[in-house]
């Protein structure tokens, strides 16, 4: 899914699912429609069809025998959350081949939770040479004004000329950073799965499939050994684990105490909470169907953002794999 602002990354890291959240680019030129996409993948992964991808590593499936009282153990609570991670990291790998479109609509509040105002934003999704990137094509259910409109494709064609000129070293050194941070975010899986106490509460159909659902509390006792780990007592939740397919079908996660992140001291209150739910799409990939967040924030000891925010994705749509990268200016409409 698009990589959301840092203030979700803490949340998202419940589940051991997010990678580096950051803000990215806007994307697709105002020209084509999703069906039409070029084709902005690695140059060596522009001529191989979705399914000769292959994962970096195959995870054993998980011994989810339960005991006499129909409960999992800690231990094998642990290797699931290991291998969702992992399955995770060969999902993000899928969905490059796929465009959709995003309405986020945010919901500013007052100080007694009050809406005061409400700004809808429309974004269409893609992957350009690997980072996933969006371009706004519609505010407030109104398409962009010429010079909006504008605006977004100079973002673009930037964007497609600075990862089109790139030297041979320095794809090889973007290449390796990105590995390091898959790494990073295997490392802090781990800590996720000895940060919690889990609970298998049972089974419910998500999205017309069976998924387990699991709670997770903070463990008491617990010594992070990565510098984020220290946040992850703060946090407590509910996931469900599609049962066939090992992917996070859906999660609810609640910020249980006052969090201060990052250089600029931005503090997460009590009761924060965010909710996201996944589809599977095409028997092949799962993508975000919704994703809902109660957001009371303070920046810098300064301004407060209290709003409500709602995310919603439709039209996912599988790109052509034989298109060659071309500019802003050489996009045509399809026909």
């Amino acid at each position: 899914m698009r990589r959301l602002s840092f203030s979700l990354f803490l949340i998202l890291s419940f589940s051991g699912l997010a990678a580096s959240q950051q803000d990215q680019p806007s994307s697709v030129p105002s020209a084509q429609t999703p069906a039409s996409s070029p084709d902005y993948r690695e140059p060596a992964l522009a001529s191989r069809s979705n399914n000769e991808l292959k994962p970096e590593s195959q995870s054993p499936k998980p011994d989810l025998t339960p005991d006499a009282n129909g409960t999992l153990s800690q231990e094998q609570m642990q290797q699931l959350f290991r291998v969702v991670a992992d399955k995770d990291i060969e999902n993000d790998k899928r969905q490059r081949d796929y465009t959709y479109i995003e309405q986020e609509v945010q919901h500013n509040l007052d100080g007694k939770g009050r809406v005061k105002s409400t700004e809808t934003k429309t974004y269409e999704i893609m992957e350009i040479y690997g980072e996933q990137v969006q371009r706004l094509i519609e505010k407030d259910g109104k398409p962009l004004s010429e010079k909006e409109a504008a605006k977004e494709d100079a973002k673009i064609q930037k964007a497609i000329d600075k990862r089109k000129n790139e030297s041979e070293g320095e794809r090889k050194k973007r290449a390796e950073k990105q590995e390091k941070d898959r790494e990073e975010g295997r490392k802090f899986v781990r800590e996720v799965a000895e940060a919690y106490n889990f609970k298998l509460v049972g089974t419910e159909s998500v999205g017309g499939r069976e998924a387990w659902v699991i709670d997770g509390e903070p463990r008491p006792g617990f010594v992070p050994h990565m510098k984020e780990g220290k946040f992850l007592s703060k946090f407590h939740g509910r996931v469900w684990v599609d049962k066939s397919d090992l992917q996070l079908a859906k999660m609810d996660v609640e910020c249980l105490d006052t969090v201060t992140w990052g250089l600029f001291l931005a503090r997460f209150h009590k009761g924060l909470r965010f909710t996201l739910e996944q589809t599977r799409v095409n028997e092949e990939v799962w993508l975000p169907l919704q994703l809902a967040a109660k957001i009371d924030v303070r920046l810098a000891l300064l301004k407060n953002f209290n709003v409500d925010l709602e995310q919603s994705f439709r039209d996912y749509k599988k790109f052509r794999t034989s298109a060659r990268v071309v500019g802003v200016g050489e996009v045509q409409p399809q026909k």
